[in-house]
């Protein structure tokens, strides 16, 4: 079984090179596919994907829930990718559930206000 997490990107250009910053391959691109264009970046493990999907018309807005967290595996590995994304102009901020910062997480917000975290954990 595949998955596919599809979320809609205010600024697609934008936001696909801020998930660049974490070396995800992008698997594909597509322009004004019936209205929608968009990016596939392969997360670490290839059954599972992420999709930046831009439409015309204002998507939804994000709530601090919206995240993608991804279990890196070790704190200098949290430390290499939140370096690459700090360089980039983001800065971190504070999750609402103080979970992943009790627990050595780095979160930032992507420029469609949407969470990414870092954990050092593996899953």
């Amino acid at each position: 079984m595949q998955i596919r997490i599809a979320r809609p990107a205010r600024d697609l250009e934008r936001t696909a090179a801020f998930y660049r910053l974490l070396e995800l391959p992008a698997l594909a691109s597509f322009e004004d596919h019936d209205g929608y264009s968009g990016v596939v970046f392969g997360l670490p493990d290839s059954s599972r994907q992420l999709e930046l999907v831009q439409h015309e018309g204002d998507p939804p807005s994000p709530t601090s829930e919206d995240q993608l967290v991804l279990y890196l595996g070790s704190a200098e590995s949290v430390r290499q990718f939140s370096g690459r994304i700090r360089a980039a102009g983001f800065e971190p901020r504070p999750a609402s559930n103080p979970y992943w910062e009790r627990n050595g997480a780095v979160c930032f917000v992507d420029p469609d206000g949407y969470w990414l975290i870092l954990s050092p954990d593996a899953w």
